[in-house]
């Protein structure tokens, strides 16, 4: 088995510089920049907020003027590279240069970005003046709590829930909970989300219970250790409740179906020929196989809601979390951020997946990846 760690752990360097690879070229290509965007930030009445970057506006990165030069912006009266850099002196161009690396050539930039990566030495922020490491630290906790808990409530529910439905296949209560399962699945969670704010959030009339913005209230230092608890329950409910829809969704079903696929088999039949109640040839036979393919898709789904699921959630609920910095760093085109969360983010899920195959033999001591051919 420490063979079969070392041989992984190798594999994710290159698998790792591939995405950084591939994430760095097309950032080559991307229109628009940080030179631009303080550029913008330096013309009167120009927005250079995310939502204008992204419009066809005349601040955008999608404006007709903006396309007029592949690469970055506009050339204005053939003096500069720079979409609305006419008029400004060209040291200051070259200081802003210098000042965002752009300076020196991209092989240059893209080596020495990941010899500092590989030392855990993420910089600074281009444009909030502090550092990465504890940019990621102030948004961790909304992340960890959306992504934790979401997870979590969605497998308590949806493991049992496929169980049963596997057990009681074709009757009344599989049909009516596969009918409550797949429209809960087509229901986007923001969608879900703006239902419940309605329903039950702050202000409205039927149950104005759960707050609508933050991870946790103003006076949180000051409340007792229960008041606490509570606290961070009715902020995080809502926004739980809207990302597990869909996730419990998805769950159960390939709960189900892997439970029914086990139960039909010939060993099944075997170990109730001799005697054993169905409990026993449940839970003593039938699950562990059949939760190896649940196991095989929980990485993807924690990284995908610990990471990238929360953006829309986060949006609605007010709650700043790592989502909402990565596509505010990415529409910002705050560069330094956006490859050292994708390096984290993409590390961290080589480790997680590793993870998923040691949980393997531990659900299941007969696999052993050692006597696998390589």
């Amino acid at each position: 088995m420490l063979a079969y760690i070392l041989r992984r752990v190798l594999l994710m360097i290159p698998t790792l510089f591939g995405i950084m690879l591939v994430s760095f070229v097309v950032v080559q290509f991307a229109p628009g920049g940080p030179v631009e965007r303080i550029i913008a930030q330096l013309q009167q009445g120009a927005d250079s907020s995310a939502t204008a970057r992204i419009s066809g506006s005349a601040g955008g990165d999608f404006s007709a003027t903006s396309q007029s030069q592949p690469g970055g912006g506009a050339m204005e009266g053939g003096s500069s590279k720079y979409r609305g850099a006419q008029g400004l002196d060209p040291k200051f161009i070259k200081q802003l240069e210098a000042q965002f690396g752009f300076d020196k050539p991209a092989p240059e930039r893209f080596v020495r970005m990941l010899w500092n990566y590989l030392r855990f030495d993420f910089g600074k922020s281009y444009f909030r003046d502090v550092s990465i490491l504890q940019l990621i630290k102030e948004k961790l906790p909304v992340s960890i709590s959306l992504g934790l808990w979401m997870t979590l409530l969605s497998y308590i529910i949806s493991i049992p829930l496929g169980i049963r439905k596997a057990i009681s296949d074709g009757s009344r209560f599989d049909t009516w909970t596969s009918a409550v399962v797949i429209i809960g699945y087509a229901i986007p969670g923001f969608l879900f989300a703006i239902l419940l704010i309605i329903l039950f959030g702050e202000g409205s009339s039927l149950a104005p219970f759960f707050p609508l913005r933050g991870l946790v209230s103003d006076n949180f230092a000051t409340l007792p250790w229960y008041a606490k608890a509570l606290d961070y329950a009715r902020h995080l409910t809502l926004p739980i409740l809207s990302m597990a829809l869909g996730a419990f969704a998805t769950s159960t079903l390939l709960t189900k179906n892997s439970f029914l696929d086990e139960i039909r088999k010939q060993y099944v039949l075997t170990a109730r020929m001799k005697g054993l109640t169905e409990t026993q040839v449940l839970y003593g036979h039938v699950f562990r196989n059949a939760m190896l393919i649940v196991i095989a898709g929980f990485p993807g789904a924690f990284i995908s809601a610990f990471f990238a699921g929360s953006l829309l959630i986060e949006t609605v609920f007010s709650l700043d979390g790592l989502g909402l910095l990565s596509f505010e760093s990415i529409v910002n085109r705050d560069y330094a951020v956006v490859f050292s969360t994708l390096y984290i983010f993409s590390l961290l899920g080589l480790f997680v997946n590793l993870l998923s195959d040691l949980v393997y033999t531990w659900v299941d001591p007969r696999i052993d990846f050692e006597t696998r051919e390589v």
